[in-house]
């Protein structure tokens, strides 16, 4: 499926470490905790691309390092050491976490759209849902009133926002339509990859079904990378192509979603899949 395919995204080595660390670390952890010098690993050596137009899905537990992932890869705090390389930066020749503060807004504005969990993280609350996505239109450049006023209404539009309360605040919308907007604002500027950090945790099931056919139309319409973090395997089964399982900072096991689910190898991922059946 990717063979010949330039990666969107290469990261390699990718280490988020709590503590100075001590010659012995790796050799005396406990889950992510090195019990020597109680450093905390919270990323631990962590490697993989994202190629065009895939689904790749990141599957653990709280705490495994999911979330910790997806906020270096938006610069809302930088590694310890590795490397993160995009294909529409440089020609996926530069390590983003060494470019300067002006290009790394430019990765955030252009290339990259971010959905947490929390949608106080990406929204602001007090700021009318139109106000929100114009901020980042205007972020990447754009002066049109016009045509933003245009893009604004088409993107709240494909969210199912209506337009009746594009003036409106998040703070008086529902989980599952702060979490749209966040959707709506993270793809003003047609990234190459959308990174989504849990983005049905807490909504109902029937909102989360709403979201998640939400998703599923923008990959079919857009061919857009995604990058998935979830610790629900039955999300993944459902958007994922590839799958990447984390347990305590580091990756135990990955492939094609089809395989993890009906072959599990690594005992974490088979307690994963029995749990779903």
């Amino acid at each position: 499926m990717y063979l010949n395919e330039i990666p969107e995204l290469t990261i390699k080595n990718l280490t988020v470490r709590y503590g100075d660390g001590c010659p012995d670390c790796q050799n005396n952890l406990e889950k992510n905790r090195c019990t020597v010098c109680e450093t905390i690993w919270a990323a631990n050596d962590i490697s993989f691309d994202v190629y065009p137009g895939e689904v790749l899905g990141i599957v653990g537990e709280s705490g495994s390092g999911k979330s910790t992932l997806m906020r270096s890869l938006y610069f809302d705090f930088f590694p310890t050491f590795g490397t993160a390389t995009l294909k529409n930066f440089k020609d996926g020749e530069a390590n983003i976490w060494d470019a300067s503060v002006a290009e790394q807004r430019m990765i955030k504005n252009t290339i990259m759209g971010m959905v947490y969990q929390n949608p106080i993280l990406g929204l602001r609350m007090d700021y009318s849902a139109a106000s929100n996505i114009a901020e980042k239109i205007i972020a990447a450049g754009s002066r049109n009133a016009f045509q933003m006023n245009a893009r604004v209404t088409e993107l709240l539009e494909a969210v199912e926002i209506p337009t009746s309360r594009m003036s409106e605040p998040p703070k008086n919308f529902s989980g599952g339509m702060q979490q749209r907007v966040q959707i709506s604002k993270a793809l003003a500027n047609n990234p190459a990859i959308l990174l989504l950090d849990e983005v049905t945790t807490g909504l109902d099931l029937s909102v989360q079904a709403r979201v998640l056919d939400l998703i599923r139309k923008i990959k079919a319409k857009h061919g857009i990378s995604i990058l998935l973090v979830s610790h629900d395997l039955a999300v993944i089964r459902m958007l994922a192509d590839r799958t990447i399982v984390m347990l305590d900072g580091k990756i135990v096991e990955s492939g094609l979603t089809d395989q993890i689910l009906e072959d599990p190898q690594h005992a974490y991922t088979q307690q994963l899949v029995h749990s779903l059946i």
